[in-house]
């Protein structure tokens, strides 16, 4: 399995800010940057279920979940970010940055990808032709939550107690997928926050 999915996001995220612009209170987590909308519909021990809106994002294909790849990735959303897109539109940085990862499963191969949400639903094209505008449609989340500076065994162990945590909740859940969500930048050192994200048929 590949490497540091989330203590890679830790490097990636908290290159630029800016102030939210929207009605809805982001979580204390996203530290006063856009975040995608969602509501909590049920706190159970060990996870959370939540309803996402609909979200727009940017997206680029890595070769796997390794640090040197995800890094890769990020640059080419962030340049895009920084007005490298038919506009030359310079966009601010949000929260979080996402790595998507489809396991592999029988003579399948192990997908991956990472993604920047975009607040702004009017995006411009991209000039690099690896890069993709994504649509993620509303719908039911399951999140599990752990601080400090996480490691790939983190995330992994974090995927599997979420899936033993939704069984035994009789939740049902897509098996062969799951989100890392890095909120925090590498110099925050308190209150860091990461997540895993599984989700609903």
């Amino acid at each position: 399995m590949a490497r540091t999915l989330l203590s890679a996001l830790c490097l990636l995220v908290g290159l630029v800010c800016f102030p939210s612009t929207e009605c809805w209170e982001a979580p204390w987590f996203c530290h006063g940057h856009e975040c995608p909308v969602y509501t909590v519909v049920q706190q159970y021990e060990g996870f959370e279920e939540r309803n996402y809106e609909v979200s727009h994002w940017i997206t680029t294909d890595v070769a796997s979940a390794i640090k040197s790849d995800l890094k890769d990735g990020f640059w080419k959303l962030y340049y895009f970010n920084q007005g490298q897109n038919s506009e030359n539109k310079e966009i601010a940085m949000t929260r979080p940055v996402l790595v998507s990862v489809k396991e592999a499963d029988g003579m399948g191969e192990q997908k991956v990808s990472i993604s920047v949400f975009q607040s702004d639903t009017d995006i411009p094209e991209p000039n690099d032709n690896t890069i993709r505008k994504t649509v993620i449609p509303g719908g039911t989340v399951y999140v599990r939550s752990f601080g400090g500076f996480a490691s790939d065994e983190d995330a992994l162990e974090n995927v599997q107690q979420l899936r033993e945590d939704l069984r035994a909740a009789g939740k049902e859940f897509v098996e062969n997928r799951f989100d890392a969500a890095g909120y925090d930048a590498p110099w925050d050192l308190i209150n860091r926050h990461n997540e895993v994200w599984v989700r609903a048929p």
